[in-house]
């Protein structure tokens, strides 16, 4: 299965939308909650329809910029929030995306969609694109790893492995606020460079 920009566009064009749950997701939600510096320079790889960036657009946050192999979701992102600047919304391949110093990269549903020969690119190229103490954080799922996918799963022993020699782990447990579908499902965590 080839993951590329016509397989992606096609999926939005038919509306095969699986991993859209039509909110901000509530593990998200709480952690957006507490970010107290609204000057974040914040990155949302993969963002869907963009609800995280809605909300925290939303929630004062103005220095969000979103990267999307597909058109669609950028262009219902700058639907929701025709103010936010158009350089912000990238259309492109995450992968080539150049050093941009993030303080923060919202992780949903993203590393989940990528090929999982590609983790460990994920891991390099997430640490290149933040800045010194910057974080990674959001969601990643615990299910066994399949190659039916996308989503394709994991598990905490292997986020373990794959993410600890290059970041600081500062959480990686079982998400108690996911969503009923996903319960059970999820790990939370914000990692550390």
């Amino acid at each position: 299965m080839n993951l590329n920009k016509d397989y992606w566009e096609e999926r939005y064009a038919s509306n095969n939308l699986g991993w859209d749950i039509g909110s901000v997701s509530t593990p998200l939600k709480e952690y957006i909650d507490q970010l107290e510096n609204k000057n974040l320079k914040i990155l949302v790889p993969g963002a869907g329809y963009g609800y995280e960036v809605v909300y925290l657009y939303n929630s004062g946050f103005k220095n969000i910029h979103v990267i999307d192999l597909a058109r669609q979701p950028l262009d219902k992102i700058k639907a929701k929030i025709p103010e936010i600047p158009q350089s912000q919304l990238i259309c492109g391949d995450f992968f080539n995306l150049e050093n941009q110093d993030f303080d923060l990269i919202l992780e949903q549903t993203f590393f989940c969609a990528l090929n999982p020969a590609l983790r460990k690119n994920y891991v390099q190229k997430m640490f290149q694109l933040l800045k010194p103490g910057g974080k990674l954080a959001g969601l990643l799922f615990d299910f066994p790893l399949t190659l039916k996918g996308p989503p394709f799963g994991g598990s905490l022993k292997e986020y373990e492995e794959l993410f600890h020699p290059t970041f600081t782990i500062n959480v990686l447990a079982r998400s108690m606020n996911s969503i009923l579908p996903r319960k059970d499902k999820e790990l939370f965590f914000i990692f550390e460079k």
